[in-house]
């Protein structure tokens, strides 16, 4: 069996200045915040994160928009962290902004080998612009591409030595879609345990999606 267990330092060895990143948690809830504390430490840069959002100001994905080391962010909103707002502003940091449920669905199809999907969603406003509109049964559809990104940065509750993932309630949120359209997949693990110790039937994300397990801080 593969050894997935590496320390931060070893993780950060990985990352690379260009890369791009799904980062999992919703206002922060289900952030892997150990994993991106290591990368502030590094002198990585230019990154594309996809998220839910922007974080907070000095919180999880906002300390890195802070730091100047994303590049371009896509996510459903911003409104949370006024430097992403100020560094959209001012050209500093690309933001592309996708309606929350279609953002979902674009990893998820990503993360399926699909080319895309289907959505009335945006039809109308600027979420249309360069995109195709495809007429099925009289009705206007946007068509919306698969995401994929380099690396999956998830948060698990518990985690058992092979990489099956447990997750506490909502931190649940996106760590699951994201753990499935990704080159590499790495999570945090809050409470690291061994192999049988996890009841099958609370295992939301499969070992066999999870190349590296990190235990987070205490």
């Amino acid at each position: 069996m593969k050894q997935k267990l590496i320390t931060k330092s070893e993780f950060v060895s990985k990352i690379y200045s260009g890369a791009s990143l799904m980062v999992g948690g919703f206002m922060n809830i289900g952030t892997p915040v150990s994993l991106i504390d290591a990368i502030l430490e590094t002198d990585v840069k230019d990154l594309t994160i996809i998220c839910n959002d922007a974080g907070l100001p000095g919180v999880g994905v906002g300390k890195l928009i802070e730091a100047g080391k994303v590049k371009k962010l896509i996510a459903s909103h911003i409104g949370l962290n006024p430097m992403a707002g100020e560094k959209m502003t001012s050209g500093e940091m690309e933001v592309e902004l996708i309606p929350q449920g279609t953002l979902a669905e674009r990893i998820r199809s990503g993360g399926a080998g699909l080319g895309g999907f289907l959505t009335p969603t945006g039809i109308g406003t600027m979420v249309q612009e360069g995109k195709r509109v495809i007429n099925v049964d009289g009705k206007d559809y946007l068509l919306e591409k698969g995401l994929k990104a380099d690396f999956a940065l998830l948060l698990g509750h518990k985690v058992d030595k092979k990489g099956n993932i447990v997750y506490n309630k909502t931190t649940r949120n996106f760590n699951p879609i994201m753990a499935t359209a990704c080159n590499t997949v790495i999570v945090e693990a809050k409470s690291l345990v061994g192999i049988g110790e996890l009841d099958p039937d609370h295992v939301i994300t499969q070992h066999i999606f999870v190349d590296y397990i990190v235990e987070g801080d205490k």
